[in-house]
């Protein structure tokens, strides 16, 4: 996830209503703002937040390798992306991104909108007047169940498509290969691993950011750069703290039949008790740590630009209404 733009905590607004250019409270939505509005707001920082820095996910997928191919073996971020480029062709750091951002924007316009819905109907069940951290739990944690659901067939597809010498000729082909050889359940393969990566992704995320806010931008004023730095922060602590698990996701998602075969694992893996255990065979505690850098060189840009965007929406909003 990766930053899920829509689930960002906004902050209770004053009683008294502020004034234009007063230091002024914008961190909640103009009342009446309809649910499409979130619902672009989110598809919009969605799909730049997975596009920009797609290069560097795809060399993350591939350091994630537990038995990597020796022709894909690579010391760094930058050293991956000119091996690719020269011996593979321009485009193949982009093999993947279409579906990617046919899943992204879907994807983050739901989380949106069940994100606001839910975040009030919660609320107002807890009797809580103005913001309330547990509502906003809850509702991030709902509205991740939502999110995922879309997302996880896109990140299979993706996440094949990343391979080394994947076989796969395009976006379409590569969905039929799956439904037909494995069954359309194989696009879910790992979505409850994915889940119990988000979800503490999410807590970290929002807590990194709201700590870093408090310390950058105290009166919560419409600031790019302290967005922009609280959400590069925000991204790479969260990232480094669910990398383990995201190892185990790329094991579930691309199923790696040399990596499977050596711990005489026959036919798909399973579950994610299944994929932790045969990382550790493969890789010990270390390979629960492959590809780290990459997935915080990756994640860092990405949450800084989807915290932007969205904050960017709501100030402008706000003004607008105003």
């Amino acid at each position: 996830m990766e930053l899920r733009s829509a689930g960002i905590p906004m902050e209770a607004r004053e009683e008294a209503p502020s004034l234009p250019g007063d230091g002024d409270d914008y961190e909640s939505l103009p009342d009446g703002v309809s649910p499409l509005t979130h619902m672009v707001a989110g598809a919009v920082a969605g799909i730049l937040e997975h596009s920009v820095m797609y290069p560097v996910d795809s060399v993350k997928t591939r350091m994630q390798s537990l038995q990597p191919d020796p022709n894909a073996q690579y010391r760094g971020v930058m050293e991956a992306l000119r091996k690719m480029v020269r011996t593979e062709g321009l485009f193949t750091p982009l093999r993947g991104i279409n579906v990617t951002m046919l899943g992204a924007g879907p994807a983050h316009a739901l989380y949106f909108a069940c994100y606001e819905k839910m975040k009030t109907t919660i609320g107002g069940m807890i009797h809580h007047a103005g913001n309330s951290h547990v509502a906003n739990g809850v509702a991030g944690s709902l509205a991740t169940v939502l999110h995922d659901a879309v997302m996880n067939p896109a990140e299979v597809v993706k996440q094949r498509m990343q391979m080394y010498n994947s076989p796969y000729k395009s976006m379409l082909h590569c969905i039929q290969v799956i439904s037909r050889t494995e069954g359309v359940g194989a696009f879910y393969r790992s979505y409850t691993t994915q889940l119990l990566m988000n979800i503490p992704f999410q807590a970290i995320h929002f807590m990194t950011y709201e700590f870093t806010q408090e310390q950058l931008n105290p009166r919560r004023q419409y600031n790019p750069g302290s967005h922009i730095v609280s959400g590069a922060i925000a991204g790479a602590v969260a990232a480094a703290a669910t990398t383990p698990l995201d190892v185990c996701k790329t094991l579930l998602n691309t199923q790696e039949n040399m990596a499977l075969s050596s711990v005489n694992i026959s036919g798909h893996l399973s579950g994610m008790a299944n994929a932790i255990r045969t990382v550790y065979q493969l890789g010990g505690m270390a390979g629960y740590f492959k590809g780290m850098q990459a997935r915080v060189i990756y994640q860092m840009p990405s949450t800084a630009i989807a915290w932007s965007v969205y904050e960017f929406f709501k100030y402008f909003l706000t003004k607008h209404n105003d």
